[in-house]
């Protein structure tokens, strides 16, 4: 018997099926998003965990095989020792590549259109048709800085708005995408066809050079932290735009001020950001030619979310039931901030 603790909002037609397998004794507690302390009698003979955040007290989780977490991104598993404890872990990876990517095409229209110069024309009964509102993106040099399930869903939407893509990955390179990662049937690009050329680090001239957006979409973790700087910016056309989707420390932040101010680059879209929530005072929110929007590119409140991320975990615990791979599976490397 395998006892599994749920700490995420319940989708009933998923908890429903994952009820009526045998061998499992489920359990659920009110949910949070935050770390906090749940007591030990609940947690010590948790065997499969699913959440968001690990509790605070994650020594008393005795008898833990595996987590599953309800987000991509997975800096939270960072110091659990995971893989010294034979524990796996898998994230949300492929629950949020449709919202993202769509976010991702919205904000390209709306920074080559000016949204927030019109909006602000509106706002003040001016009458305006110059050209800076009525410009295509169809054409456009699109650079996918991290090529995982979200680059190439925004890839794929991307090349049909007939958009050029380049995209950056890791020293190894993309290629066919693993199997055991969670996919939404007829998204994405699995054989990573779309790009019309792919970089790896140490490239990153030959990457940046001639984008016309440059679009984040990968993890944080100690090696990418910062990954966006002064020289990385200097790379940059200053008629090319920055979009971040996917974690606000991905990008220095005094570096990404002075860009802006100096006019290096042409405008951003970001939704993950450096403090939560973003202070009043901060200076992102007073660029003309900054869209800001509340870490929403995911829609966690959607309702496809929690059927998507339930989706994932119940496959999980059949695999893990049955002695498949699980979906989703971070390797060791990343388990710990590599």
């Amino acid at each position: 018997m395998k006892n599994i603790l749920i700490d995420v909002e319940v989708n009933k037609e998923m908890f429903g099926r994952l009820k009526g397998m045998p061998g499992v004794n489920v359990k659920t507690i009110e949910i949070s998003e935050d770390e906090r302390y749940i007591s030990p009698d609940t947690v010590r003979d948790v065997n499969y965990l699913f959440c968001s955040v690990p509790c605070t007290n994650f020594k008393d989780m005795e008898a833990l095989e595996f987590i599953q977490i309800a987000s991509a991104g997975y800096s939270q598993l960072f110091g659990l020792d995971l893989p010294a404890k034979n524990i796996a872990a898998s994230n949300a990876r492929g629950v949020f590549e449709v919202p993202i990517a769509e976010w991702c095409v919205s904000m390209m229209v709306n920074l080559a259109r000016d949204l927030r110069g019109m909006v602000r024309n509106q706002e003040s009964s001016v009458w305006d048709r110059s050209a800076k509102f009525q410009t295509e993106i169809r054409g456009s040099l699109v650079g996918i800085w991290g090529y995982g399930a979200i680059g190439r869903e925004t890839a794929r939407l991307c090349n049909a708005m007939g958009m050029r893509v380049y995209a950056m990955d890791r020293a190894e390179g993309v290629g066919t995408q693993n199997p055991n990662v969670y996919r939404i049937e007829g998204t994405g690009d699995p054989e990573a066809r779309i790009p019309e050329k792919i970089f790896i680090p140490g490239q990153e001239r030959e990457f940046l050079s001639d984008l016309d957006f440059l679009i984040l979409s990968m993890p944080l973790t100690n090696k990418t932290k910062g990954m966006v700087g002064d020289a990385e910016f200097a790379l940059m056309k200053p008629s090319s735009y920055l979009l971040n989707p996917a974690r606000g420390p991905l990008i220095d932040e005094n570096s990404l001020i002075k860009t802006l101010r100096e006019g290096k680059i042409a405008g951003a879209a970001i939704d993950t950001h450096f403090y939560y929530p973003m202070p009043a005072d901060h200076p992102l929110w007073r660029f003309p030619n900054v869209i800001m929007t509340p870490h929403i590119s995911g829609s966690s409140l959607s309702p496809h979310f929690t059927y998507r991320v339930w989706d994932i975990f119940v496959q999980n615990v059949e695999r893990l039931m049955s002695g498949r791979p699980v979906l989703n599976r971070l390797s060791d490397g990343e388990l710990n901030g590599e």
